[in-house]
C-alpha cells in the first residue's frame, strides 16, 4: 500500500505473519508487548503475483470519497486508488503526488503545481490540469459536499496556465495549504465527473484499482499494470472487515488474514512469538472524544459540561480498554504541532462535579444519553455509565450502526452526547470539522479522553512506495 493507507489504517495495533507486522503497546508484563519493538525475519524476495488479506474495521458505507464522511474511506482509497496534488511520507512530510514539483510565490499567495505529463486514469484517459482545476473547483465552490472543504478556505482561485500546469492564488498567507492538499481536498478528479456515480465504483489515478467488494465483508484491490508512477509490489489486496478482536486474531492465528490492524492491546499474547511476529509500538494522532451538544438541552449548561468532564477518570478508561493509550486534555495529541498538556483542566474531581451538577439545577439527578457507532469497545459505554452514575447523571447508551450514526449525529445533528474516534493528523479543530467520523455542527464542546496507540506503516512489500 502507499502512504496514506498505511496512516490511515487506523486504530489500536496491527499484527502481521511472518513478513508481516504486528502492532501495539499492552501491559508491561504482557510477553507481546515487552516494551520493545521486535521484527521477525524478512523475507529475501517479494511475491510480486502475492494476495495480501488485511483486516479492518469500519467498512465504508460508500466509496464517494468526495462527498462521503468517514475515515473508512481515507484508509483505503486515499494515495491507493486516488491521487492528489501532494501526498505524505510515513513521517508526515508532505511529497510530491500527481504534482511532481510546486513553487510558492515570495508573498506566499500564489501555488505554481507542474502535473506528472504521464499520468492517467483508471478508464485510459490523460490527466490534465483542467481535471485538477475543475476538482480544485468542487471543493472550494459554495454548498461544497468534500468533508474536507475548509482545508481548502484560503483559495481564492483556480486555474490553468497550459494543459500540465495549475496556479492557485490565496486571499491571505496559508501555512497549511500544502498540508491540506495531502487529503481529499487535493483529489484529482476527472473533469465533470459524477460524484453520485462512485458509490460502488471509481476511477483514480493510483496504483491500485477497485476490483470487487461484497459489502458486509470485504473489498478487494488489484495492481493498476499501466499506473504511471512506481508500481505495487503485490498483486492485489483484499481489505476483510471484522468488527469482533477476537474474531480478528483468529482469522490472523489461522492464515486467513495477512495483516491484522486495530488489534486490541490485551490481546495481543498469541503473537509473542517473535520468529513469526513483528510488534511495532509508537503513538497514534487518534483521538477519543466524548461530544457534549450545547446548542439544547442540559448540556448547553456550561456546568452540566464541566462536570461530565470531572467525574470521568480517564486514566481508568484507559486501564480497562488494556493499558496502551494516553490521556490527552486538549483536542491536538503529542504527534501534532502546537501540542500542550492540558490534563489538568477539568481534571477527574466526582466531588466537585456533584456540586457543579446541583448548582445547575440537577442536584437530584439527570438522565443522559450518548450515542456511540458499534465499531468501539463496548467497554468504553459501560464504563461511562458507571462514571456518570457515581455523580448522579445516569447515562443511557446507544451502540448503533454507523450509517445510523453518521446520519442521525453527523448529519442530523440529533444527540446530547456522543463518543467518536477523531483520526488523521491535525484533525483537531473542532467535533465538527477534519477527515474522521465525528459529531456534526451541533456539537462545539467536545471532551477529549485518549489517544490509541499507533497503526504502524503496512510493511513495504504491499505497496507502491518503499
Amino acid at each position: 500500500m502507499r502512504r496514506s493507507t498505511a496512516a490511515r489504517l487506523a486504530a489500536t495495533a496491527a499484527l502481521v505473519g511472518l513478513a508481516a507486522t504486528a502492532c501495539g503497546t499492552g501491559s508491561a508484563d504482557d510477553p507481546a508487548n515487552a516494551g520493545q519493538t521486535s521484527q521477525a525475519a524478512e523475507p529475501t524476495e517479494i511475491d510480486t503475483g502475492a494476495t495480501v488479506d488485511v483486516r479492518l474495521v469500519l467498512e465504508p458505507t460508500s466509496l464517494d470519497i468526495a462527498s462521503t464522511a468517514g475515515a473508512a474511506l481515507d484508509q483505503i482509497l486515499l494515495d491507493n486508488i486516488y491521487q492528489g496534488l501532494l501526498t505524505r511520507d510515513e513521517d508526515n512530510k508532505v511529497e510530491p503526488s500527481l504534482a511532481t514539483k510546486y513553487e510558492e510565490s515570495s508573498d506566499g499567495l500564489t501555488y505554481t503545481f507542474q502535473l506528472a505529463k504521464d499520468a492517467t486514469f483508471h478508464d485510459g484517459s490523460k490527466v490534465t490540469a483542467a481535471d485538477a482545476v475543475w476538482s480544485l473547483q468542487q471543493v472550494t465552490k459554495a454548498g461544497s459536499k468534500n468533508p474536507d472543504a475548509a482545508a481548502l478556505a484560503s483559495v481564492k482561485s483556480v486555474s490553468a496556465s497550459d494543459d500540465h500546469t495549475v496556479v492557485v492564488k490565496l486571499k491571505h498567507r496559508d501555512t497549511g495549504l500544502t498540508w491540506g492538499l495531502t487529503g481529499r481536498a487535493g483529489i484529482v478528479f476527472k473533469k465533470g465527473t459524477d460524484f453520485s456515480t462512485l458509490a460502488g465504483q471509481e476511477n483514480g489515478t493510483g496504483p491500485f484499482k477497485l476490483s470487487g467488494w461484497k459489502r458486509g465483508s470485504s473489498i478487494t484491490f488489484v495492481r493498476n499494470d499501466a499506473y504511471w508512477g512506481k508500481k505495487a509490489k503485490v498483486a492485489k489486496v483484499v481489505f476483510h472487515y471484522i468488527k469482533d478482536d477476537n474474531a480478528a486474531n483468529n482469522a490472523q492465528r489461522t492464515g486467513q488474514t495477512d495483516v491484522e490492524t486495530a488489534a486490541q492491546a490485551d490481546l495481543l499474547q498469541p503473537f509473542s512469538d517473535k520468529s513469526k511476529y513483528t510488534v511495532l509500538r509508537g503513538d497514534t494522532t487518534d483521538k477519543f472524544t466524548l461530544a457534549l451538544n450545547n446548542t439544547s438541552g442540559p448540556t448547553k449548561d456550561i456546568r452540566v459540561r464541566r462536570a461530565i468532564r470531572q467525574a470521568i477518570d480517564n486514566a481508568g478508561l484507559i486501564k480497562t480498554l488494556g493499558g496502551a493509550a494516553k490521556q490527552v486534555g486538549g483536542p491536538v495529541p503529542a504527534t501534532d504541532p502546537g501540542y500542550e498538556d492540558l490534563t489538568s483542566i477539568d481534571a477527574y474531581d466526582p466531588d466537585s462535579a456533584k456540586k457543579l451538577l446541583k448548582q445547575a439545577g440537577y442536584g437530584d439527578g439527570l438522565k443522559l444519553t450518548v450515542k456511540i457507532p458499534n465499531i468501539y469497545p463496548t467497554e468504553i459505554g459501560d464504563y461511562l455509565a458507571s462514571q456518570l452514575g457515581q455523580v448522579g447523571i445516569r447515562l443511557t447508551v446507544r451502540q448503533v450502526e454507523f450509517q445510523t450514526w453518521l446520519d442521525a449525529v453527523y448529519t442530523k445533528h440529533d444527540f446530547q452526547l456522543s463518543l467518536v474516534d477523531h483520526a488523521e493528523a491535525r484533525c483537531h479543530a473542532s467535533p465538527g470539522r477534519g477527515r474522521t467520523p465525528r459529531p456534526g455542527a451541533g456539537a462545539r464542546t467536545a471532551v477529549p479522553m485518549a489517544t490509541p496507540p499507533l497503526n504502524p506503516p503496512l510493511p513495504s512489500v504491499i505497496g507502491g512506495l518503499p
